[in-house]
């Protein structure tokens, strides 16, 4: 099989998986090589455990979340791409704790220790971006705001939806007070 083949077939199983899993944590393997349009072989080649699979899909989301901040910061203003930015990563997180029944302890270690990285990265590009133009404060810290971004994830699967509110206070104790 060509390359171009395999990485095909993988970007086919982890979209698959992605939609197959956020809707239902149980679907079989045997679904999701189904729904990808791949054989059973193909998919354990890839994603030899049901917990490599949701762990790369994971992996994929954070990646595909983290490169989206050139592109947020290009078309508007910092507070606002970060208001953008980290309502997708609420989204994400909040189907990553759906998925995540499935995965042993040592698996959730993996996820958080392989995207904080990554994740505080982008969150650096984007509070500097602020800092730069003013709009920011200069004592912003990625980390503290990381950990405040955990609670609006809880705070989003309630009956009433309070993140969005809860991510406004956080943006305005952010805001330079000129």
């Amino acid at each position: 099989m060509a390359r171009s083949d395999a990485v095909e077939n993988r970007a086919r199983i982890l979209a698959a998986a992605r939609e197959a899993l956020t809707a239902d944590g149980s679907t079989s393997m045997n679904q999701i090589a189904q729904r990808a349009g791949v054989g059973a072989g193909t998919l354990y080649r890839n994603f030899p455990t049901r917990e490599a699979l949701v762990l790369a899909v994971y992996q994929d989301e954070v990646t595909r979340i983290v490169d989206t901040v050139p592109g947020l910061l290009a078309k508007m203003p910092p507070l606002e791409a970060l208001r953008h930015w980290t309502t997708d990563l609420v989204e994400a997180m909040r189907r990553k704790h759906g998925l995540g029944d499935a995965l042993s302890p040592g698996a959730h270690q993996a996820i958080s220790e392989q995207s904080y990285g990554p994740v505080v990265a982008a969150i650096t590009e984007l509070l500097d971006a602020g800092k730069k133009d003013g709009s920011i404060r200069v004592d912003a810290d990625p980390g503290d705001f990381l950990q405040l971004t955990g609670a609006l994830w809880r705070a989003a699967s309630t009956p009433q939806d309070r993140a969005p509110h809860m991510l406004a206070l956080i943006l305005d104790g952010l805001r330079t007070h000129r």
